[in-house]
């Protein structure tokens, strides 16, 4: 039944989507694009601005509590009626922050106390919680945690164990289910965002191992010991329908697609080196991926599953992407090294060329996508 209700509310959310995307598709010809970045060795998050005339940077906020330390500001979300950004603070004493901003004034208005170096987050738009990874970078290789936090209250409400160094946390798109994954235990998670509990959770390894693994329920304390760490997963996005999953698989050069109804592996995309960021176009066509340790960005064809190019980025270190919601343009960060300034640049998803670039604070990473108008 559940399983179902679920179906139903894909098939909705996904017709919602086709035609929202129509809609966007007839009046976003000469629109403007506004993305968050977050700058984690400037301690700032950069509010950047995309359209017919080029990409400027708009706004440079501030954030974090330690003046005197670089706290590493690393994953950025937008609340789903678009009017608060939050942000993960990694460094604190000892534990991390999320920080939760107003869109248009960029003003601070809570915060919350979570786990050990959260990183990535996203929010449900079923429930308004928020789901933030604790990387654990300095730890030890243990099990570790996604937060839950309210974000009316900002207050950290749960802890749901994952695998060693989770992950790309990212929620369906009818908000029901959240999914992360575990880089050093190599897991891909799935978590019921109305009960907060795991639901299940799938082993990621090489084409030629055995994949489709999934745990028993409730089975917390052999996470550790499932994944091939070769896999070495960075990211998971589910598609704009709900159907599937793509999965960063950076120690094997690969995307792997995971069909969520059967909970199994269907398709491997080799990329080139390093694949650590992807995204996925609402309209379904268009896989764009980060090729982090080879500094490029990689264009694929969702329906033939065909690589369309890869090109090389501006600068050193790619890392995050986000899609335009009329599935237009990607938009990509690029860390670069030293002392040099982060970068963000503008995609086409027609012609794949490189339409802008803008500098922002060093070690751009976070990203995402406020509106367009």
């Amino acid at each position: 039944m559940r399983s179902r209700r679920l179906s139903i509310l894909c098939s909705v959310a996904a017709s919602a989507l086709l035609l929202a995307g129509a809609a966007l598709a007839e009046t976003s010809a000469d629109a403007n694009y506004f993305v968050y970045v977050a700058a984690e060795s400037d301690d700032t998050v950069d509010l950047v601005r995309f359209g017919p005339d080029g990409g400027e940077l708009v706004r440079r906020i501030p954030v974090g509590i330690l003046p005197n330390e670089i706290e590493g500001p690393h994953g950025v979300r937008v609340s789903p009626d678009g009017r608060h950004w939050y942000v993960s603070i990694a460094h604190g004493m000892p534990y991390g922050t999320i920080h939760k901003f107003e869109t248009g004034t960029d003003l601070e208005v809570g915060d919350a106390t979570v786990g050990l170096f959260p990183a990535t987050m996203d929010i449900s738009p079923a429930t308004g919680f928020l789901f933030v990874v604790n990387f654990n970078l300095h730890g030890d290789h243990v099990p570790s945690s996604v937060s839950v936090v309210d974000t009316v209250s900002m207050t950290e409400i749960a802890q749901v164990e994952q695998g060693v160094m989770p992950h790309g946390s990212r929620v369906g798109p009818d908000g029901m289910l959240a999914y992360s994954v575990a880089m050093m235990s190599s897991e891909l998670f799935e978590i019921d965002s109305m009960t907060l509990s795991p639901r299940r959770r799938m082993r990621l390894t090489a084409e030629n191992e055995t994949t489709a693994s999934v745990a028993p329920e409730g089975d917390a304390h052999s996470h550790h010991a499932m994944g091939s760490v070769a896999a070495s997963p960075t990211w998971v996005q589910p598609s704009a329908d709900g159907r599937f999953a793509y999965i960063a698989l950076q120690g094997l050069d690969q995307v792997l697609e995971v069909d969520l109804e059967a909970w199994a592996p269907k398709r491997r995309f080799h990329t080139r080196n390093g694949p650590y960021n992807v995204d996925v176009s609402a309209d379904g066509k268009h896989l764009v991926v980060t090729e982090k340790a080879n500094h490029s960005v990689g264009f694929w064809d969702l329906e033939s599953g065909t690589e369309r190019a890869s090109v090389p980025a501006s600068a050193r270190i790619t890392h995050g992407v986000a899609i335009t919601p009329d599935s237009r343009f990607a938009i990509v960060t690029v860390e670069e090294i030293g002392g040099e300034p982060g970068r963000v640049e503008f995609y086409s998803l027609e012609t794949m060329e490189r339409e802008a670039v803008v500098e922002v604070g060093k070690q751009a990473s976070g990203i995402a996508f406020w509106k367009m108008e």
